[in-house]
């Protein structure tokens, strides 16, 4: 079991899977694959993990850009999804997309 996290949209993601992996489509990707979710007949149902799964549910393999992981942990057991603002104290600087400006 593995705990990833990274940036999707400004927030931080953290999520569980089974298995992670390089990505066949790059060396720029992290594949995380079997992600695990609560069960659906949960007694109390928690609004964050409710949201991934909606966003995720027909996600079979996530390829996630390496520059947007900040941390894979190997786990012993699953703990609780969480999406944070990334502005709200979190020390997480995601590295500028468009790269260096030229000099013309």
């Amino acid at each position: 079991m593995f705990k990833v996290s990274f940036i999707n949209h400004g927030k931080v993601y953290e999520l569980f899977c089974r298995k992670v992996s390089g990505s066949d489509i790059g060396y720029a990707f992290v594949e995380a694959s079997d992600l695990v979710f609560d069960p659906d007949d949960a007694v109390v149902i928690d609004p964050v993990e409710e949201r991934m799964r909606e966003e995720f549910q027909d996600v079979e393999v996530l390829h996630i850009p390496l520059h947007s992981v900040i941390r894979i942990e190997q786990v012993r057991k699953r703990g609780t999804c969480v999406i944070r603002d990334r502005d709200s104290g979190e020390k997480v600087t995601s590295l500028p997309l468009d790269g260096p400006r030229r000099r013309r």
